[in-house]
């Protein structure tokens, strides 16, 4: 492996360990909201309480949701790096600027065509 590509490996293993500890966060967020929830016998639509339970709920899924697409881009990018096509626009096949993928360590596309 170049240095790029183990820096950029680096780097992805790095936003990865950040993303799973996220997403067990919100496990643990999901499994907290669920308890409170179970114990206070909460009708969502005549009590007050139930919608900040709702919403607290609804939250904690979106925020689970985009962790795991994330997860999903940064494994879809470890498999980049070992096939040796990371840091290669898909559409025109140029390479992707370094700082580019410093912000987005997963892209897919260069800057011209991220849009």
């Amino acid at each position: 492996m170049t240095q790029r590509t183990d820096a950029a490996r680096a780097r992805l293993l790095a936003r990865l360990a950040e993303v799973e500890a996220r997403l067990e966060a919100q496990r643990r967020a999901v499994e907290g909201i669920v308890e409170s929830a179970r114990d206070a016998n909460v009708d969502d639509e005549h009590d007050p309480e139930g919608a900040t339970l709702a919403w607290e709920r609804q939250q904690a899924a979106a925020l689970a949701t985009g962790a795991q697409a994330e997860r999903r881009e940064l494994l879809a990018a470890l498999d980049r790096v070992a096939a040796g096509t990371y840091g290669v626009c898909e559409v025109c096949g140029r390479p992707i600027a370094d700082a580019r993928l410093e912000v987005r360590p997963a892209a897919t596309r260069c800057v011209e065509h991220a849009g």
